[in-house]
Parts: C-alpha cells; structure tokens; sequence
C-alpha cells in the first residue's frame, strides 16, 4: 500500500526562525511560506533530494498543532507521510482493518493540491500518519 516517503513535519513555534536555520545553517532550498488555512497550519518546506522536510507553525486560534506546541514547547516531529496510489482504496482497507482516520474519514486538499488523511498514532506505534495521494 505504501509509496515512497513524501515528507517529515516538523511543528515549529517560529516558522521564520526554523526557515532560517535550515537556509542558513544548514544550506537547504527552502519554500515560501504558505498559509494553509483548512488545515490550521503555515508551511515551508525545505526540498531534500530524496524528500521534503516540513515545516509547520499554527494558523488561526484552532490550529491543531497548538496543542503538540503547548507539550513541546520548542518543536518537534509532529507526523509523517506517505505515498499511497488509491487514497480511498487504503483508507477503506485501513477501516476494514480496524485503524482510525482522523477527522471525517473523507480525504481533504493537503499542502501540495492532493488529497490526504490522517491516521490515529495509537494504530501506528505513537506517530501521526498522513496519507497523500501519489
């Protein structure tokens, strides 16, 4: 079922700052940040050539990163995520499974115009899962 690895998500309390030290300090291509306001989140991401790293910060009062911020107050690994080819036919092979899908269990527009999920981290060894369509 799964891709390649399509990206890791670093939630930041600085986008600016973490846009910084990875242009800076360490000499990445980094994006323009982009507000992703369904989503809750501003993004960056920082182009490696075998993946992306991503940057997120909270968007708006409601950011469901807010809360992973409030216990880790200087940032940290907050998902990662995944290539399927179906998102649909994982997603109802998962349900069947007896995994979660976060939210409604319908896939939304992600960061890069394709659909995605989330998956509980209980399911998945303590980590947060996006799927997103290849």
């Amino acid at each position: 079922m799964l891709g390649r690895l399509n990206h890791v998500a670093i939630a930041v309390p600085d986008i600016a700052a973490a846009t910084a030290t990875y242009r800076d300090t360490l000499g990445a291509e980094v994006s323009q940040a982009v507000p992703q306001p369904d989503h809750g989140v501003t993004t960056v991401f920082i182009i490696l050539p075998n993946t992306k790293i991503e940057l997120l910060e909270p968007y708006g009062e409601n950011s469901p990163i807010a809360r992973f911020l409030e216990r880790n107050p200087d940032g940290g690994i907050h998902h990662i995520c995944y290539e399927v080819d179906d998102i649909i036919a994982a997603r109802d092979k998962l349900l069947a499974d007896g995994a979660r899908v976060l939210g409604s269990g319908e896939p939304k527009i992600g960061a890069h115009g394709k659909p995605v999920l989330f998956l509980h981290p209980k399911d998945f060894c303590g980590t947060l899962v996006e799927l997103e369509q290849a």
